[in-house]
């Protein structure tokens, strides 16, 4: 059976619901905590109708999301638990459903009810039976690749029509629940209905990347979990429902991940306990020697795997951890001496020992890499440490790790919380910028003059106009970045792509170097023009956290200065608006100068003007380059 086995289960869980509906005044954390468990189909649909009295309002930091469900068979027994999994990922999810088997319809020409909804995201789900509509089994190989592109082809009809109403699109492949008609070579026979949505899937894939679409990749699932965890012929033939209602939970886990990701709100840090974690048994009683890892046994071979999944984690973009209570020296040891290990220190952007608690060491490792809180998923063998954890800090994501060592890489794989929508060449880098950060702060630390300091750095800030280049990367930043933003504004591919070579409007990118490497992209400022002659608009101003205390903000505005003067600007007006997660940026244009003009706040939203005749950029110790 498919669960969400990577999260607890409180033994008081009912009791806790009934308390919560018994009050008046309900919060979201409250809601929150009873999310963040493993839940089954009937105490999701529980949770998310005591959700639904209470009209509990999200508190501010959590990202609200209109989601339409479109597709061609039963979807309505699947929206609480899509609901429930958004609050266990900080979404406020409100959804509309379509009409029963409308999809083209409602896309091509959309209602007014759709219109009216305004949806950021929508989902769209075929099934098995509808795919293969117009297939025959004795039709030639040519004639089964006119069916599929004639299908693609209005799958990108409606995707588009989507986009134009404002959707970022989440396309769901088709479940293979056709049966085979040859046995395990149905491959062989063109017509085959089997072979046909194996084939189709590829082709979506494909078509879904040309065209800026999120993929919910339910035939992979079903390949990992059986198809049988996910449709039941019965339900299908009563009820029209392709996914079952057991497998509610996981699916609705999978679409709000998926959200969550695109809103940037996917982990960035696995933080990795040590003894019987990442090897068997306790370095500091049994020795290098003596611990469980590698080749010889089953036990010290899984434990290896775990490394090894951790490693690739880093590989793509995760920093790594480690919050261990041992003496360092025993600790590293067996990173530096062990010839089973596939960690080393090099991989660990942050390295924490000691005897104290370990909520109090998440934070330093946090503060150390320049991460929030609900970044960081903290996995330790120990259930005590991890009830510790939850009950300090809750907005840490916490592996309920299995007791079989075998299993935990699974259950990392499984978890969502590292699921991302894109792929940039920088996020093969980024773990080396955590671990580069680190050594930055280290050399900080010693250091007794600040503009020493970062002259010792030999920063080089490199800028040039948005292009097609740096696109992938642009989009992504724009989507993910949520501290270091003062509009929290999103953009999808299109609308980078028209600010290249439009007129009104223009975007910078930013890439920061220094002694210790490349901290790659590390800003976008968009400026637009407004209708008043001679004044633009700072539209987006974002900034990585990994560069805080460098005076890179400095350096951007210098070269957004000068930007604006070459386009005849005169006065440029920033723009703070609060979005609960952006409160460290309030302060940003007072900081640099701006002035503050507009007499009350409005939602918490700050004005501010900078004239540029009389601005005069300011030293920073950083180099400023085209490149």
């Amino acid at each position: 059976m498919v669960s969400l086995n990577w999260l607890p289960l409180d033994a008081g869980w009912q009791a806790q619901l009934k308390q919560l509906e018994a009050t008046p005044q309900a919060d979201w954390a409250s809601f929150a905590h009873l999310a963040r468990q493993n839940l089954d189909f009937i105490r999701t649909d529980r949770l998310d109708r005591a959700l639904g009295k209470s009209n509990v309002e999200p508190p501010a930091g959590i990202t609200p999301v209109r989601l339409a469900v479109l597709g061609s068979s039963t979807q309505a027994h699947l929206q609480g638990a899509i609901r429930v999994a958004g609050v266990r990922h900080n979404l406020h999810i409100r959804i509309y459903q379509g009409e029963y088997g409308q999809y083209v319809q409602d896309l091509l020409a959309p209602p007014a009810e759709l219109r009216e909804f305004q949806p950021n995201y929508l989902l769209l789900a075929m099934d098995a039976a509808h795919a293969i509509g117009g297939l025959k089994v004795d039709m030639d190989a040519g004639g089964v690749a006119d069916l599929r592109r004639a299908f693609v082809e209005r799958l990108r009809q409606c995707w588009r029509g989507a986009q134009a109403l404002g959707a970022r699109v989440i396309q769901q492949t088709i479940l293979p629940s056709a049966l085979p008609l040859l046995g395990q070579n149905d491959h062989l026979l063109p017509g085959s209905p089997a072979a046909f949505i194996a084939a189709l899937n590829y082709d979506l894939r494909a078509a879904a990347t040309e065209e800026g679409v999120i993929v919910l990749a339910l035939d992979q699932e079903a390949a990992r979990h059986g198809i049988d965890a996910f449709h039941d012929a019965v339900m299908w033939h009563r009820a029209k429902q392709d996914v079952k209602p057991g497998v509610a939970p996981y699916y609705g886990d999978l679409v709000a991940r998926l959200m969550a990701a695109a809103a940037g709100r996917s982990a960035k840090c696995l933080i990795l306990d040590l003894d019987n974690t990442l090897w068997g048994g306790v370095v500091g009683d049994d020795g290098v020697e003596g611990i469980a890892l590698g080749q010889g046994s089953a036990e010290g071979e899984a434990f290896a795997a775990i490394q090894a999944y951790a490693k690739a984690l880093s590989q793509r973009g995760i920093a790594l951890a480690v919050c261990s209570k041992n003496d360092e020296m025993n600790a590293k040891a067996p990173f530096e001496r062990s010839p089973e290990m596939v960690l080393r220190l090099p991989d660990i952007a942050c390295f924490v020992a000691n005897w104290q608690n370990k909520a109090d060491n998440i934070r330093q490792i946090a503060e150390r890499l320049n991460l929030g809180l609900d970044a960081m998923v903290f996995l330790d063998d120990n259930p005590a440490e991890r009830a510790l954890v939850r009950a300090e800090l809750p907005m840490v994501r916490i592996i309920e790790m299995a007791e079989e060592p075998a299993l935990v890489p699974a259950m990392l794989a499984a978890c969502g919380w590292f699921e991302s929508v894109s792929v940039t060449a920088e996020d093969f880098t980024r773990s080396a910028q955590y671990t580069a950060n680190a050594a930055r702060d280290a050399l900080r630390e010693n250091a007794t003059d600040l503009d020493g300091y970062l002259a010792s750095l030999n920063m080089r800030l490199l800028w040039r106009e948005f292009d097609t280049l740096g696109h992938a990367r642009i989009v992504q930043l724009i989507n993910k970045t949520n501290q270091f933003n003062l509009t929290t504004r999103r953009y999808g591919d299109a609308d980078v792509t028209a600010l290249i070579d439009a007129s009104d409007g223009k975007g910078l990118q930013f890439r920061l170097l220094d002694t210790f490497g490349d901290n790659g992209m590390i800003g976008v400022v968009i400026i637009r023009a407004t209708d008043t002659p001679g004044t633009w608009e700072i539209d987006t101003w974002l900034m990585s956290c990994r560069v805080l205390g460098r005076r890179a903000e400095q350096a951007m505005l210098n070269v957004v200065v000068d930007f604006a003067r070459s386009l005849g600007v005169e006065q440029l007006i920033g723009r703070f608006i609060p979005s609960g997660r952006n409160d460290m940026v309030r302060e940003h244009y007072a900081k640099l100068g701006f002035t503050r003009f507009d007499t009350a706040e409005n939602d918490g939203q700050l004005q501010y003007i900078l004239t540029l005749p009389e601005f005069s950029p300011e030293s920073t110790q950083i180099s400023i380059e085209v490149g």
